[in-house]
């Protein structure tokens, strides 16, 4: 599966994930946009660091999650209603089994939290007051301190990419496969909030 952080706009982007042989599916806009991280990019490398494998992307990889049927491909109403009806069918599976690997969610959810945190900290800016972070305990140490450094190599790359340009991974690959690409009428602007 790819897994794609397109910068969309000014202070917007998007997450697309594309599965062979399936339509592309997207969160767009994605939540938590941030100049220099943002909220899904955090969460996609805690998972594809750490292995957990039925969390937010590994749920993607298999069908499944929060994503919706783009317009990137032209389907007549009967191929988008017999998608979707194969989507539902698929939740349905997958949420059987989250009951069983709810697990690696809530470890994915609260490890995006805390290493998002220590990554700001690291680079001393303040956390969004808006979100709390976990307690850290004990064992997460050595996992935080590798999703920060993998982050530390990431920002950059984000940072640098143009209305319309994006990152590219292979789930779950924690090195981007490309990175900026953009239409040849856009503009290469990076504004900064």
């Amino acid at each position: 599966m790819d897994v794609r952080f397109r910068r969309t706009g000014v202070r917007r982007y998007a997450v697309v994930v594309s599965r062979a042989g399936e339509a592309p599916r997207a969160m767009e806009p994605a939540p938590g946009y941030d100049h220099d991280i943002p909220h899904d990019l955090v969460h996609y490398v805690v998972e594809a660091e750490l292995g957990l494998e039925t969390g937010v992307y590994g749920r993607a990889a298999r069908g499944g999650g929060t994503f919706v049927m783009t317009a990137e491909r032209d389907v007549s109403a009967r191929e988008r209603a017999r998608t979707q009806r194969k989507q539902q069918k698929r939740e349905r599976a997958l949420g059987a089994e989250d009951a069983r690997h709810a697990a690696d969610m809530a470890q994915s959810e609260r490890l995006a939290a805390l290493c998002d945190v220590a990554w700001r900290h690291k680079h001393g800016q303040h956390p969004d007051p808006t979100r709390s972070a976990p307690v850290p305990r004990a064992e997460d140490a050595a996992p935080v301190e590798r999703v920060v450094s993998r982050l530390d190599l990431l920002a950059p790359l984000w940072c640098a990419l143009p209305v319309g340009g994006e990152l590219v991974f292979q789930w779950p690959q924690v090195v981007p496969t490309q990175g900026e690409q953009r239409n040849a009428a856009q503009p290469h602007h990076r504004e900064r909030p």
